[in-house]
């Protein structure tokens, strides 16, 4: 059965309600496995990372699969230390976005993030003889790329994720924007980020939304939206399909991806209650389709 799994949290959250997002998710949410970690910024680390022993030990109750995720970006010392402490547990899973952490995992068993860049069947097959036992494929890739990374991907026994909701993660950098615009420096940002839980909304000269920030992350507008596509990406063979949290209903999005995955739901009646639960954001899938990344394709064929 294709598994529904829920990405980690990206923006700056508060520890409250940090606590509270994952008791729902626990108890209420059908998603099967459940990524946690800081992934774009380590100050906020010490923030939420005390709770995780208690956040992890209740979604296993739960009988979720729990999977850590490492930093996207690694440029300090503490950086390198905080990577490399998670790459050298054996419990629970770990999720690589960064090459540092590849060197500090070594040839023990991880999976691949999005971060990571696995565009095509070389590398997901270096990555493989490397340890990796699953990979996210990168958001932008096409239907038909996805489909040939995946028949390579499960030739070699790795399992294969792909991003069906959520705002797509389109570069990180150095510099934090979010500091930057709020005429900070990103050592003394002042934790900006945190009055932006869904991203900070950038607009064109023309005043129409175009991107989001969040600290070093540069975001899509739109969150993609791939319920028409489920149908084939699980034939297509992906194993895993990812849903990332956004300020909104998570545990009623999990709801409706796993009531279509299960063909208890029709996936036009789901779509109008996911429009509903995410009023406000428009939805894409261009990226799918092989076209700007930022549009909607309605009843396509992948390019």
């Amino acid at each position: 059965m294709t598994k529904l799994t829920l990405g980690p949290v990206v923006y700056h959250w508060s520890a409250d309600k940090r606590r509270e997002f994952y008791a729902r998710i626990a108890d209420e949410a059908p998603v099967d496995e459940v990524y946690l970690g800081e992934v774009i910024c380590s100050k906020r680390a010490p923030f939420h990372e005390r709770d995780l022993p208690e956040t992890i030990e209740r979604l296993e109750r739960a009988g979720k699969t729990v999977v850590l995720s490492t930093l996207a970006e690694v440029m300090l010392k503490r950086e390198r230390k905080a990577t490399g402490d998670i790459a050298a547990m054996e419990a629970p899973g770990i999720e690589i976005n960064n090459a540092a952490g590849l060197y500090a995992r070594g040839t023990r068993p991880h999976r691949i993030g999005p971060f990571m860049n696995a565009y095509n069947e070389a590398t997901i097959a270096w990555m493989a003889g490397q340890g990796a036992t699953h990979v996210s494929l990168p958001p932008e890739l096409p239907g038909p790329a996805i489909a040939i990374a995946t028949q390579a991907a499960r030739a070699l026994g790795l399992g294969v994720e792909v991003q069906v909701f959520g705002r797509v993660s389109l570069a990180v950098s150095a510099r934090c924007y979010h500091a930057r615009a709020h005429g900070r420096t990103k050592d003394n940002c002042q934790f900006v980020c945190e009055d932006d839980p869904d991203g900070m909304p950038l607009r064109t000269r023309d005043d129409a939304p175009i991107l989001r920030v969040n600290g070093i992350q540069t975001q899509s507008e739109s969150y993609v939206n791939l319920l028409p596509e489920t149908g084939r990406l699980v034939g297509d063979g992906v194993t895993h399909l990812r849903i990332m949290p956004q300020d909104v209903d998570m545990v009623g999005v999990a709801h409706l991806f796993r009531a279509v995955l299960d063909a208890q739901l029709p996936v036009t009646e789901a779509e109008v209650h996911l429009r509903g639960l995410c009023a406000g954001t428009g939805f894409s899938n261009g990226f799918y389709h092989g076209q700007a990344g930022y549009r909607r394709i309605a009843n396509a064929t992948p390019a």
